[in-house]
């Protein structure tokens, strides 16, 4: 069984499946980093090349993919939800967490991580705050459909959520 972590950009899913990864010892797979590497370019690069529809068809094709895998951790793209097809093959073989947080917080880590400029091109065109806002309403709909179940990372340190997502598992699994 694979643990996904879907949500919006900057709610944790790479820090926080680093550290579940390594808590579990079990490999971590972040799903843009791998299409990324496959590609040979950046994401704002496919996306100013090629457009949205073709990195779409790139994230499809590594999550049926990785999701055939098994005992991954792997951050999924914020907008992998989007995609029926992706959401039944990470949930066959995996359980869909959901990280949320604030916009006020999700703008903050946008602001002062690095990836934002170089690798995270703009959605709507809007200013941040914004885009944020828009995107998650949209989006808020698939991702309470795909997941299992969920955690706000607003204002918790990553050993935090990782031991509250542990014993969310374990509940499960009684």
């Amino acid at each position: 069984m694979n643990i996904v972590l879907i949500g919006y950009r900057c709610t944790g899913k790479t820090i926080v499946g680093k550290g579940l990864a390594q808590r579990l010892n079990l490999d971590f797979i972040d799903v843009d980093e791998y299409i990324e590497r496959k590609a040979g370019s950046s994401i704002k690069d496919i996306v100013s090349r090629s457009g949205w529809d073709e990195f779409r068809r790139l994230e499809k094709e590594a999550i049926k993919r990785l999701s055939s895998m098994d005992r991954k951790v792997i951050a999924a793209g914020g907008g992998v939800v989007l995609d029926t097809h992706n959401v039944g093959n990470l949930k066959k073989n995996g359980v869909v967490i959901l990280l949320e947080a604030s916009t006020q917080t999700i703008l903050h880590r946008m602001r002062s991580d690095k990836k934002t400029e170089g690798q995270r091109p703009g959605l709507t065109g809007k200013d941040p705050y914004g885009e944020i806002e828009e995107v998650l309403k949209a989006r808020r709909p698939f991702y309470k459909s795909a997941m299992d179940f969920s955690i706000d990372t607003t204002s918790k340190d990553v050993e935090s959520i990782v031991n509250e997502i542990i014993n969310q598992l374990e509940t499960k699994g009684d």
